[in-house]
C-alpha cells in the first residue's frame, strides 16, 4: 500500500492493489477542478488500475465547475471500465448531485462516513456553494412580478401568433427543447415555434459559423417566415416567461445551453453555470447575432457574474428593451 500526496490539488491517494482511493479536498470549485481533472486523467490511463473510490469526507463546498470535473472524469473512467465509487458524501455535496441528476446515476455508498466528523450539523443544512444573484430573494421576487406581467403579455399575443405559426408552416405552435441551467440542472424551455418541424433532425446539415460550444447560422434555412419576424423581434422568447415563473430561469442571467454543448465544455466553462440563466442579459444586449466565439460569449458571462447587483440587472432590463425596438437588432 501506497500513499502520495498531491500538494497542488490538496489531493491525498493510496493505492492498495488494483484500487486507489482518492481524498478530496475541503472545496472543489473552479481552482481544484480543473487540477483534479488532470489528475483523475493520469491515473485512468493506468491500465492496472480497476477501481477508483474518491472519497468526500472533508469536501463541504462544490460549485459548477467542481460538478463539471466529476462529470468529465465519471466519462473517463467508464471509457476505461473503471469502476467509480464514492464515499462519505455529505447533505450539502449530495445536495449538488441532485439538481443535475448525479445522484441518481453515481455510486455513492452508503455508512462510509468519515470516523471523525469534518462539518458541523448547522453546514450540512446549507446549499451548494453558488452566486448571490441565485440567493437573492429580492431578484426572485423581480423576476416573479416579471415573469407574470410577461405572461400577461403572452396571453394577449398567443392567438395572432399561433395562427401565424400555423398558417406558415403547420405543426406545433410551441416548441421546447432541453437546456442546462443553473449548475448544469437540466430543464425544458419553452419558445413560440419559429422553425421547421424536423429541425433538430437537421441541424447536423446546417453549417456551424460560430467557433467553439454553440450553434450559429445568419441563415439558417430552419427558420420560417414567421419565424424569423419572431426572431427578429424576440417574441419567440416569449413563453419562457413560464419558465422564470417556476425558478428555471431569470429575467437577466446566461444563456442557457443545450446538453450536445454541455458535453464540449472545458471545467473553466462550467463558470457560466454558476448563475441561473436568463431570459436576457450581457450576451443578449451586447450583440448576440454578431457574437461568432464561445470564449467571448463565456467573457461577457463572467463579467455578469462579477458585476452583479440589482441595479444591474435594472440596467440590462433597460438596455434588452433598447434592443428588442431597435430595428437592426434581433436574433436572425
Amino acid at each position: 500500500m501506497t500513499a502520495h500526496t498531491n500538494k497542488t490539488t490538496s489531493l491525498v491517494t493510496t493505492r492498495f492493489n488494483n484500487t486507489l482511493l482518492v481524498q478530496l479536498p475541503s472545496r472543489l470549485t473552479v481552482i481544484e477542478a480543473v487540477s483534479f481533472r488532470g489528475f483523475f486523467q493520469q491515473y485512468v490511463e493506468d491500465a492496472s488500475i480497476t477501481k477508483i473510490i474518491l472519497d468526500f469526507g472533508q469536501t463541504t463546498i462544490i460549485d459548477s465547475s467542481g460538478i463539471g470535473s466529476l462529470i468529465t472524469n465519471i466519462k473517463s473512467a467508464k471509457t476505461k471500465n473503471i469502476h467509480l465509487v464514492l464515499w462519505s458524501v455529505n447533505p450539502q455535496v449530495k445536495l449538488a448531485f441532485s439538481l443535475v441528476g448525479l445522484d441518481k446515476i453515481l455510486n455513492i455508498q452508503a455508512n462510509t462516513e468519515a470516523i471523525i466528523p469534518t462539518i458541523s450539523r448547522k453546514s450540512q443544512q446549507l446549499p451548494p456553494l453558488t452566486h448571490a444573484s441565485v440567493r437573492s430573494p429580492i431578484k426572485r421576487i423581480i423576476d416573479i412580478v416579471g415573469a407574470i406581467l410577461g405572461l400577461s403579455v403572452t396571453a394577449v399575443l398567443f392567438v395572432p401568433i399561433a395562427v401565424a405559426i400555423k398558417l406558415d408552416n403547420p405543426g406545433p405552435i410551441l416548441f421546447s427543447q432541453t437546456r442546462c441551467g443553473w449548475m448544469g440542472r437540466r430543464f425544458k424551455i419553452w419558445k413560440f415555434r419559429s422553425m421547421v418541424t424536423n429541425a433538430e433532425a437537421l441541424k447536423s446539415t446546417i453549417k456551424n459559423q460560430a467557433e467553439g460550444a454553440f450553434f450559429k447560422n445568419d441563415h439558417d434555412p430552419r427558420i420560417t417566415r414567421v419565424g424569423r419576424f419572431l426572431r427578429k423581434t424576440s417574441l419567440d422568447e416569449f413563453p419562457q416567461f413560464w419558465n422564470i415563473l417556476i425558478g428555471d430561469m431569470s429575467l437577466i442571467g446566461t444563456r442557457p445551453p443545450t446538453q450536445d454543448e454541455l458535453e464540449q465544455y472545458e471545467i473553466l466553462n462550467w463558470q457560466r453555470l454558476d448563475v441561473k440563466p436568463g431570459l436576457s442579459g450581457e450576451w443578449q444586449v451586447n450583440g448576440r447575432s454578431k457574437i461568432r466565439n464561445f470564449e467571448d460569449v463565456i467573457k461577457l458571462d463572467l463579467r455578469y457574474q462579477e458585476n452583479w447587483s440589482l441595479g444591474y440587472d435594472f440596467q440590462l432590463i433597460l438596455k434588452t428593451f433598447i434592443v428588442v425596438f431597435n430595428k437592426d437588432s434581433g436574433a436572425v
